[in-house]
């Protein structure tokens, strides 16, 4: 026997611990995976609050609408209001697995208001109750009360409460995609219809054929066991007419992230709003916490917003163009 076949054979596992072995492999790798879902919790910085506000921003902190800690919002408006005309409407929803999370985060609005507020954007960012005690499909309904909350109050601020454009990230992507998917859920919460959808890197378009292979433990957390929960909470399940258009901003280093919005964008039907799907070079976290930042991610989010009917906020590269 060679020197090399018998390295070879003594490297085998005893069969004893073959499956102990595996299983702890395994292990490994869904920690692994869920530290990737979970990154806007983990990555160093991302539970920073925001500090300061910039010049001409002022903010309406911890707004209710509802019985609990949990239903409140913050506004973002620009001091002096660029312009006549009502101010349309960019209303955020923070991610964190559907259990974490925070709507004064630094990684959920810095950028975002620096970027648009000055400029004449009204930013809500937004609270809703969690896991374990809140599912997502009513943590769906609660951020829809948010919704109808901030549109029955936005003349007060000097916003148009018809000009909304709905953007969320990781969890809180996947909540809006559920009200997008199917706006009659919204509106029996007495929410009006709104622009556009923007999804910052959702993976759970499809929560069924997530639940159906091997997944992040995460998702047992938010979805449970329950096939009828799964279909409930599924935007690829639920979707019936979008009533506008959605841009489905997902990370090129996230192969899933990416398919499952190219899957549901495939499931649109013809002659429907369309929803764009957007590859970006960057980490789930990054996708949230650079949006607003100068460059050509930015850029593109500002160009489908300007092409949604009634937005009318020409920027480029975060200056108007006008």
């Amino acid at each position: 026997m060679s020197l090399s076949c018998w390295i070879g054979l003594q490297a085998l596992p005893d069969p004893a611990l073959a499956g102990p072995l595996r299983d702890l492999l395994q292990a490994r790798r869904e920690a692994r995976q869920d530290a990737v879902e979970q990154d806007i919790e983990e990555a160093p910085g991302t539970d920073r609050a925001l500090r300061g506000l910039p010049a001409g921003v002022k903010r309406l902190a911890d707004q209710s609408y509802g019985p609990t800690a949990a239903h409140r919002y913050d506004v973002y408006l620009p001091q002096r209001p660029a312009g006549t005309h009502p101010m349309p409407i960019l209303f955020m929803v923070h991610g964190g697995g559907w259990a974490r999370g925070d709507k004064a985060r630094a990684p959920v609005v810095e950028n975002k208001v620096r970027h648009w507020v000055p400029h004449g954007v009204a930013l809500v960012s937004v609270n809703y109750p969690m896991r374990p005690d809140t599912a997502p499909d009513q943590q769906a309904r609660e951020v829809a009360r948010a919704l109808t909350a901030v549109q029955g109050r936005a003349a007060s601020w000097g916003a148009d409460p018809a000009r909304v454009v709905l953007m969320g990230h990781s969890a809180g992507a996947h909540l809006v995609a559920l009200l997008s998917a199917r706006p009659e859920r919204a509106q029996a919460e007495g929410a009006r219809p709104w622009l556009g959808t923007v999804c910052l890197d959702s993976a759970a378009f499809d929560v069924v054929r997530i639940m159906e292979v091997r997944h992040p433990s995460l998702y047992d957390r938010a979805f449970g066991p329950d096939r009828a929960d799964w279909l409930a909470a599924s935007p690829a399940h639920q979707l019936t007419r979008p009533v506008a258009p959605i841009l489905a901003v997902c990370s090129a280093r996230r192969a899933e992230s990416c398919q499952q919005a190219r899957d549901f964008s495939a499931r649109v039907p013809a002659g429907a709003p369309q929803v764009q799907v957007l590859p970006v070079d960057l980490s789930h976290s990054e996708i949230n916490a650079t949006l607003g930042e100068p460059g050509t991610y930015t850029d593109t989010v500002d160009r489908f917003l300007a092409e949604l009917p009634g937005w009318q906020v020409p920027l480029s590269g975060g200056r108007p163009t006008h």
